[in-house]
Parts: C-alpha cells; structure tokens; sequence
C-alpha cells in the first residue's frame, strides 16, 4: 500500500512534513505520478494573488534548516530532507569534495570560480555572483549551467529568496536566489557523516527507501530521480 500523501499541501509546514516523510520531493511533476510539489498542491494555489502558494512556501522551506533546496532532479527543482542529506550528498558527488573532484580534472574552471566564490561568502545572491565573475553582456556565458551542475552534485544550493520591496516593504516580483553550500547551512559534519560509505551503498539505501513509500515506481523511474 502506498504511504503517499492526499493533495493537501497548504502550507510551508504542510510542505517541510511531506519532505520529511518523502525524503526526497521534486517540485514539478515527473515520470512518477503524484510524486511532486505540483501535484500534492490544490491547484488554486497557484499563482494566487490573495494567498501564499508553492512559490512563497520555498523560502521558508529551504531556510527551515529541514531540508535542502536547489535544482536538485533532474535539472529541476525539488527538495531533500536533512535525514536523507548525507547520502544524497555522498551518492551525487560521487566521493568527491569539489577539490578533489578539481584536482582530478573533473570539474570545470568555471564551476571552480562559482563554488570558490560561494563558499567564501558563507551566502551570496545571484546578482551578486554574476556581478563578480562577470556573468553580463560581453562578459562570461553559461552561469544557469555552471550553477545548475553544482546544485546536482550536491556542492551548491538555495539557502533562501530574497525579494525586492516596495516603499511601502511589501515584497513583489520574483524572488532573487541566494546560494550557499549544504556545508554551510548544515555542517560539514552532517554533510560529510555518509563519506564512509561507498556511493553507491548510499544510492541502495536511497532507492530502497523509496521503493517503501512509492511501491508504483520502477526500479527505472527511481534510478532516474536519484541519479538526476
């Protein structure tokens, strides 16, 4: 039987405790029907103007300290619940830290520039990022797929939205993304506590866990949202 939710997301709360249970949540629908932010959410939510909705409760989520945010599967976005963290990070970097994957020329000078960049801030905004590394007319190319890649190895992601105001301090428009690593808004001591498992042990356990809670889903639909 599946442990699925009903479609009752109404809250960044109601959001945070289907990561919790999910452990892994992509926010778009996908191969696996009903396994998503879109789908569990009423659909009046959306784009509402007199409500918050999916788009407002990410922020709130991903500050939560609960879970981890980014362009996580398959170059979209989702969510992965603290619990379930350390393998996801252990799986998707394959038993790299970024230096090492570096020094074995397996990550880009650019990728190297953006990681570099974030980690030594603690936090930094995109604008800000492409502000410093020439991301403009005439400049540097290829920031949405730099930024992307890091956020599917798991050596980047979303901290928070930061929202520009008005003069009266209500918020509008599109939130601006602020990145961080994991390591920072988690600690290296839960991002790193999977390192002594082999990739793909961290993987198995993922995918058995999965299996648990989406019975529907082939062997085939789970490989593809864990390896993105």
């Amino acid at each position: 039987m599946s442990k699925r939710y009903a479609r009752q997301l109404h809250s960044a709360d109601g959001l945070i405790a289907a990561v919790e249970q999910y452990g892994f949540l992509p926010f778009f629908r996908n191969e696996i029907h009903g396994f998503s932010i879109e789908e569990l959410c009423p659909p009046e939510l959306w784009f509402a103007d007199d409500v918050d909705g999916p788009w407002e409760w990410k922020g709130p989520a991903a500050r939560s300290g609960k879970c981890l945010y980014g362009k996580l599967f398959n170059k979209k976005a989702g969510f992965v619940s603290r619990e379930w963290i350390p393998d996801f990070a252990n799986f998707r970097r394959d038993g790299y830290d970024f230096d090492a994957r570096w020094d074995d020329g397996l990550a880009s000078y650019k990728d190297k520039e953006l990681y570099e960049a974030i980690a030594g801030e603690g936090r930094m905004l995109s604008k800000r990022l492409k502000e410093a590394l020439n991301y403009r007319k005439g400049g540097n190319t290829g920031f949405e797929t730099c930024i992307t890649r890091l956020q599917m190895q798991s050596y980047v992601c979303i901290a928070d939205f930061v929202y520009m105001q008005d003069r009266y301090g209500r918020p509008y428009g599109w939130g601006v993304a602020e990145y961080a690593t994991p390591e920072e808004l988690f600690g290296y001591d839960l991002i790193t506590s999977a390192y002594q498992r082999d990739p793909q042990e961290s993987k198995e356990r993922m995918m058995q866990h999965l299996s648990s809670i989406l019975p529907g889903a082939s062997v085939q639909q789970l490989t593809k949202i864990l390896k993105g």
